[in-house]
């Protein structure tokens, strides 16, 4: 019996709370602040970001090639593969993102 009144208990509790939710104002859409970039602006910067990146190891790879002093392969090498690490980054960033719109146009309406 004490089993089948602490069901009705529960079950008063997810009605009230239920009806507490159906009750409350929905919430007004979120708005960017004043002065926070835009998600095109930041994905802008990142792209950016990967080319610095690639230019900065060819430019180091270079120097080595042609013998500039104070450039150490192991330096080159770190440059070269953190290069490599970030433009895979921003190839896997750019398919969940072709995903993700692939995805919402193919909602029905």
């Amino acid at each position: 019996m004490s089993q089948g009144v602490e069901f009705n208990r529960l079950m008063l509790e997810m009605r009230a709370m239920q009806m507490d939710a159906m009750a409350r104002k929905p919430a007004p859409a979120a708005t960017p602040e004043a002065g926070a970039p835009s998600f095109s602006e930041m994905l802008g910067q990142a792209v950016n970001k990967v080319a610095d990146t690639q230019q900065a190891a060819s430019e180091m790879a270079s120097a080595f090639e042609v013998g500039q002093k104070g450039v150490d392969l192991t330096d080159v090498m770190i440059a070269s593969q953190k290069a490599s690490v970030s433009f895979e980054a921003m190839t896997q960033v750019r398919n969940k993102l072709v995903q993700a719109y692939q995805d919402i146009m193919q909602m029905p309406v």
